[in-house]
């Protein structure tokens, strides 16, 4: 038989009292910058509101001049949907990915539909496949839009301070 002694095994307490998991959650601190992927997020929203503004020109009924009438007006509502989000996101102002998320995600139903238009009501796979080559811009700007570091970077109260009026703050008294 060995002489060693039997190990001892103590577990350290410490002072503090023990949290349960469920008890209580806290986010982890968020980044103090901006994050690596909110210039290509605005970059894929302003590609949106591009392809919205060609949408726009393609439902332009046929005739002299510019004609706006209410499919047109709504394709270039969608387009400034699609840039105010992109320049909240760039900004970090609150909700910024939603109204980019929203944008995108009406631009890529659109595209979709023109293409099932195109294939099934007009049975040209070409016009087809020229639409289906729209789709990267919207789903690309929903994904980069719906990413964690972009929901932290837009959450209310996040993101790039506002400046104070000079006029706010303690006054200094004279004699300092």
């Amino acid at each position: 038989m060995p002489s060693s002694h039997p190990r001892r095994t103590t577990t350290r307490r410490s002072p503090r009292a023990a949290v349960s998991s469920g008890s209580r959650r806290t986010t982890p601190p968020a980044p103090p910058g901006r994050p690596l992927t909110a210039p290509f997020t605005a970059v894929f929203g302003l590609l949106v509101a591009v392809e919205a503004v060609v949408l726009a020109w393609l439902l332009e009924p046929p005739g002299p001049g510019w004609q706006v009438d209410r499919l047109v007006a709504g394709a270039l509502a969608l387009a400034v949907v699609a840039l105010t989000g992109a320049v909240l996101v760039l900004l970090g102002r609150g909700r910024g990915w939603l109204v980019l998320a929203l944008a995108a995600a009406v631009t890529a139903l659109l595209v979709l539909a023109a293409t099932v238009l195109f294939a099934a009501g007009l049975a040209s796979g070409e016009l087809a496949g020229w639409a289906l080559l729209l789709l990267p811009a919207p789903l690309g700007a929903l994904v980069l839009s719906g990413s964690r570091p972009i929901r932290d970077w837009t959450r209310p109260g996040r993101g790039t301070p506002r400046r104070r009026p000079a006029g706010t703050g303690r006054a200094r008294s004279p004699g300092r």
